[in-house]
């Protein structure tokens, strides 16, 4: 039963983050003229353009080429998670904008709807699915510049709708605004999609090392691999433990390193997508 939820769980995690990024965008930018780019800045910047239309519609009638491009590359599931994605957030873009709600001051308006669009776009890639669009484009491009993460190609891709925005609007500070709604959306789409899979990897020089290795294993759930040392000055061979945990883990590890060794000599550092038993499995289409 359990893991039948978890198969489905992209279900309501797309709903959800397709909720927040319509949210941040109807609230906060439209209102002002501003965007962070994607395909709902680029429907802005049209309706402007012809006078007439929605922005929530016009979102759907652009996307419509893009899953045909994206369907075959991508699978069934992101295709129709990505489908739910765009049907909802396009939709709720109009919704929401006939909320009579009012930010005046376009600062704060960016940085409230900048970070409620990354963290949508980011809780509905995390899913494995998308709001369609652009996010179709960046997922395959990500694809194929596999070592680049995935807000940092956002970006890049959304930089040509906020000059767009400006030359549209005929104002500069909009596309100011925007470009670092931009980059906002991309900060938070990283954080949302890759701060679940941070680990931390422990160097650890002591005399205790068999104790230590044995302590990790059995109170922690951990492997350790021991890694041959020397010291330079002392010439003494030594063994070093290396041992991967999960953040939460770190300091339970440090206080029984220190418990065994009080002068043991241990360095912290940072780990993203850890693969293997007890971390993340790989899958091509994986973020």
């Amino acid at each position: 039963m359990e893991k039948a939820l978890k198969k489905w769980m992209w279900i309501p995690a797309t709903i959800v983050g397709s909720a927040l990024f319509s949210l941040g965008f109807s609230l906060f930018l439209q209102p002002n003229a501003l965007n962070s780019g994607g395909i709902s800045g680029l429907a802005m910047v049209i309706v402007e353009l012809a006078g007439v239309g929605s922005v929530g519609v016009l979102t759907i009638l652009i996307n419509l080429p893009l899953f045909i491009l994206g369907a075959k590359k991508l699978g069934k599931r992101f295709f129709f998670g990505s489908m739910l994605g765009m049907l909802v957030s396009s939709v709720l873009i109009d919704a929401f904008a006939l909320i009579p709600f009012s930010v005046p001051d376009p600062m704060i308006a960016t940085l409230y709807g900048s970070v409620l669009c990354g963290i949508g776009v980011g809780v509905v890639f995390a899913s494995g699915t998308s709001t369609g669009g652009s996010d179709i484009v960046i997922r395959l491009l990500q694809l194929k510049y596999r070592n680049v993460p995935i807000g940092q190609i956002s970006m890049a891709f959304d930089a040509a709708v906020v000059v767009l925005t400006g030359i549209v609007f005929r104002d500069v500070s909009r596309a100011l605004y925007s470009g670092l709604a931009a980059f906002i959306v991309g900060q938070a789409l990283d954080l949302v999609v890759y701060r679940f899979d941070y680990s931390k990897v422990a160097l650890i020089v002591t005399e205790e090392y068999a104790r230590v290795a044995w302590a990790v294993g059995e109170q922690l759930g951990r492997g350790a691999t021991f890694l041959d040392g020397e010291g330079s000055y002392s010439r003494k061979r030594t063994k070093v433990v290396l041992a991967v945990v999960k953040k939460r883990q770190l300091a339970e590890l440090k206080e029984l390193v220190m418990e065994l060794d009080p002068a043991a000599f241990v360095i912290v550092l940072e780990a993203h997508q850890v693969l293997g038993d007890g971390f993340s499995k790989y899958s091509r289409n994986s973020l």
